[in-house]
Order: C-alpha cells, then structure tokens, then sequence
C-alpha cells in the first residue's frame, strides 16, 4: 500500500492514517454507490475524496442529521469558525486531520466549503420552492461545490498543451461541467427522495411544476400516482438527464487516472433514474436504488467511455 507522508502541520489529534480510515469507513456506510467509485481512484485521490464526503456529511447532517431540531443560525455559524481553523491547519475532530492533509495535496478553494454551508442555511428555513431557479441555487450549494471540490482532487489533464503551438491556449476548465455533475446527482436524489421528504412537511419539487401539471401539495403528500404525476416526474427526469449530459462533456478534460471512476459514477447514479422509471414512478412507498449486481455490469461500459470519449 503507498504510504503517504505526514505533514509537519497535522495535529496529534490521531495518526493520519487512522483518520483517512475512519473517513473510508464512513463514506462506505453512508455512500454505498459513491463510495465504489472511489475505488477505482488512484490511493492518495481516492483518501482525499473519502476527507471530503465526510465533512459534506457532517455538514448536512447539521440540519437534516438526528440532532438537526438543534441546529440553529449560530451553530452555522460556529461550523463555518471550524472550517476557517481547519483552512488554518488546525483540526477539530479527528476526521479533520485528513481533510487538511487533502488540503495540503490539492488546491482545494475555501469558497466551495463555505457555499454549502449556506445550502445548509437554505435547508434551516426553507422546505419549499417556487421555481426551478430557486432549486438550482440550492442544488448548486448542496451539490455542486461537491463538484468543485472533487475537481481539485481529480486533476485536468493539461498533456495536449505540451506542444508550442498549445501553450498560449486558455486553460481547461471543466468547472461548470463538475457543478452539472452535482446538480443531476441532488435532482436525482430530490425525485428518489420525494415520499421521505413529504412524510418530514418538504416538497423540493419547484411549486410552479406542481402547478403547471395540475398536481397539489395535498397529492404528494397522499402519495396520488396518477397520469398528472407520471407526467410530472418524466419532466423532472428529463430535466436530471440534461444535466448529467452536460457534466458528461466535461469528464474528457479531467486527468485520465480520474476518468473511469467519475464516469462509473455518473452512471450509478443516472441508473437510479432508470429505477425510479422501472418503479412506474412509485416514489412514495418504493425506494429506487440499482442492485448491487446491476452496478457491476455499468463498469465496462464506463470503463470504455473513459478510453473513448
């Protein structure tokens, strides 16, 4: 196994090896399907994107977490304290000394960090929106700086400017395709998520779709499927579709080493669509997710994507 050397900043809080597997460990409970596509990482990408979910994890579990009813303006306020100290390399929790050696081995931004923590702000007083662009703020801060963040870890494959007549050209960005990425993946876990999140009084479909369908909030939350919801959700996944198309064109521009494994999960993931299709668009008794059998046969085709595309 590669042995990663410890920074001189890293408290003794826990040996940096310890706190790497503990995020593993947690990213394998919680982020079944995420987490296999980790796997497919180089070892030092794969253990910075493990520091990264969990502190998103933790981050939302601030406020929809067993101690969410708590959770107030100011213990924000007091996370966001904690990530500045954690940017100053000074770990709180044990799992925070991982994060700051990713921090010292990719050129993470702070700002990412800190729009998700105002998703979170969102989520304190909001369970309801009128429009897809009110939801696409939201999904962006809860999802889509997950994209930023995982860029700086993947890398953008810089080779083809080697060349003179390359070197004056801008430099790859697939930004707005990792936000994309982020994006489909909230929307989908929104459309999965839809009877959970009606039985705790949130509706995340915007308003004026329920309306422009002709479907009420008393219908979503009686669970009514009918022709007026089937219509409804084959809109919003066609919607989810278009984003993941878009983030798709962005993963040519990553490092190769980073390719298969982002391409494995954007097609995890757009597979849960599929279910949800399969499920005759039963979200409020059925749980969609892909079997793990199924997941395995999405690999070669990933793995072909990443090698052609």
């Amino acid at each position: 196994m590669l042995q990663l050397p410890e920074s001189p900043r890293i408290s003794t809080l826990i040996p940096l090896d310890d706190s790497y597997e503990r995020c593993r460990q947690i990213t394998a409970e919680y982020a079944k399907t995420f987490y296999l596509g980790t796997l497919l990482m180089p070892e030092e990408k794969r253990r910075a994107i493990w520091a990264i979910y969990v502190w998103c994890r933790r981050t939302d579990e601030l406020v929809d977490g067993p101690k969410a009813k708590t959770t107030t303006d100011e213990t924000l306020d007091h996370w966001e304290q904690n990530l500045e100290s954690i940017f100053a390399g000074h770990p709180i929790d044990a799992v925070d000394v991982a994060l700051i050696d990713t921090l010292e081995r990719f050129p993470i931004d702070i700002q990412p960090f800190r729009d998700m923590i105002a998703g979170q702000r969102m989520d304190l007083y909001r369970n309801r929106y009128e429009t897809f662009e009110e939801l696409e703020l939201y999904c962006y801060r809860v999802a889509g700086t997950v994209g930023l963040m995982s860029t700086a870890v993947m890398g953008v494959d810089d080779s083809n400017r080697s060349a003179p007549w390359n070197r004056n050209q801008p430099s790859l960005n697939p930004e707005p395709e990792a936000i994309a990425l982020g994006i489909a993946n909230q929307l989908t876990n929104i459309l999965r998520d839809v009877g959970e999140d009606a039985r705790r009084g949130r509706i995340y479909l915007p308003l004026e779709d329920l309306e422009r369908f002709k479907y009420s909030e008393k219908d979503l939350f009686n669970g009514v499927i009918d022709d007026r919801w089937r219509a409804l959700m084959q809109f919003q996944i066609q919607r989810a579709h278009a984003f993941f198309a878009d983030a798709e064109r962005g993963i040519k521009l990553l490092s190769p080493d980073a390719r298969f494994p982002v391409w494995s999960a954007l097609m995890l993931y757009r597979g849960i669509l599929n279910v949800i299709e399969r499920n005759k668009y039963d979200v409020f008794s059925q749980r969609a997710y892909v079997p793990g059998w199924q997941k395995f046969l999405y690999l070669p085709l990933s793995k072909l994507k990443a090698e052609v595309l």
